[in-house]
């Protein structure tokens, strides 16, 4: 049986590829960019294109019914935000010739939607900032953030993703509105503090196996994608996590994210993410095979959740250079600045200390080298053609 594989730019998915090839299950990868460095796995056994969400979401939904329709096909797995959305709203369709250990449409919304996300929340006693839209938001002397309501919107056939905006006094709130295109929540910042993840593979709202790891870096030093990032484990994490999950009686992986408050300790919920997370390899190295576990739940079988080791930390290269970069670069009013030498001494240290990484890999080389060549395209575009050329004959494509 072959499993289907979003191939996007995230760590998710190679990880996903790599877990379930080296376990002998085969892997169709399906994505829009030639340019993926999952395309160039060792473990895909086919490749398929399809159309970007972000330009034609019905185009792409076709084409992974399509791939649904294959007898050899067994699941989807799902990655990023439009999967999600296609996978849920058209359940019933994907379920006539797949499994679909993935929730429905309904309780997809309560991660779409980060206003009746946080409203659930406190109806369920987890811990969170204070939310509320911003038609609603009438409190200006404080620091807030102004995201958009849903995590991605669907118009006119197209997927799109709606920024975050720190705001200190009151802003132009029809400003704001026009630029989100919808009324978006506000939420009192947290003041700076350790950010986690609880991860799950639920079924039906009971955990098949569960992960927790801390953020220790990002792509910039005000936040964003984790870069450098350990295993942990805090039972009031996991109390937390699995409360809310258990109340939207989730199916399928979910990441819920949590920032501790150093004003009281608490862990307040920051959001729901409905699918793999980008740190995914982080728990295959410290023994938890989400991507395994996830075909498992499709063939309905559930094994005991054997626990995983702490203290295990993994890095996405490329990430800790735009993270020194970003020392040198960005200017955040909400954020100290943390010292570059101290910093570089202490991107170096772990690097020696934890040698897990995302992308390198001895036995699977091909996609680190397609990611330097991305990112060297990226960077400096005058020389980008022909290190992807260089690439492209090393790799064979």
């Amino acid at each position: 049986m072959s499993v289907v594989v979003p191939a996007i730019a995230a760590g998710s998915s190679l990880a996903c590829i790599r877990s379930l090839g080296r376990k002998g299950v085969s892997v169709i990868a399906a994505g829009e960019s030639a340019d993926s460095p999952a395309f160039d796995s060792k473990y895909v056994a086919d490749r398929v294109r399809t159309p970007a969400p972000a330009e034609d979401v019905s185009g792409y939904r076709d084409a992974l019914l399509s791939l649904a329709e294959r007898p050899d096909v067994e699941t989807i797995v799902p990655l990023r935000e439009p999967e999600c959305y296609v996978l849920s709203k058209f359940r019933a369709s994907f379920a006539e010739h797949i499994a679909t250990p993935w929730p429905d449409f309904e309780t997809m919304g309560f991660a779409r939607d980060r206003n009746e996300l946080f409203r659930r929340a406190r109806d369920v006693d987890v811990s969170a900032p204070e939310t509320r839209l911003l038609s609603e938001w009438d409190d200006w002397s404080r620091d807030t953030v102004v995201k958009s309501r849903y995590t991605v919107l669907v118009r006119d056939n197209r997927t799109m993703y709606p920024g975050v905006e720190f705001v200190s006094g009151e802003p132009d709130i029809d400003e704001l509105t026009r630029e989100m295109g919808h009324d978006p929540i506000v939420q009192e910042c947290i003041p700076d503090g350790d950010e986690f993840g609880f991860f799950a593979l639920c079924d039906h709202g009971e955990p098949v196996v569960t992960f927790q790891h801390r953020r220790i870096r990002s792509y910039t030093y005000s936040g964003g994608a984790s870069v450098f990032r350990e295993s942990v484990s805090n039972p009031k994490l996991h109390e937390q996590g699995m409360r809310l999950l258990s109340a939207l009686d989730w199916h399928g992986p979910a990441m819920v994210e949590f920032r501790r408050d150093p004003r009281d300790g608490e862990f307040k919920l920051l959001e729901v993410n409905p699918r793999f997370w980008g740190s995914l390899q982080l728990a295959v190295h410290a023994g938890v095979d989400f991507p395994y576990r996830y075909y498992q739940l499709a063939q309905g079988v559930t094994e005991p959740d054997s626990g995983y080791e702490t203290g295990v930390g993994s890095h996405v290269l490329r990430g800790e250079l735009v993270y020194l970069i970003s020392l040198l670069r960005d200017d955040y009013d909400h954020v100290e600045r943390p010292s570059v030498p101290g910093a570089t001494a202490t991107v170096l240290g772990s690097l020696f200390a934890e040698p897990n990484f995302d992308y390198l890999s001895v036995d699977d080389p091909k996609p680190f080298a397609r990611d330097v060549a991305n990112t060297v395209g990226g960077v400096a575009h005058p020389v980008s053609a022909p290190v992807k050329r260089a690439v492209s004959a090393v790799i064979g494509r």
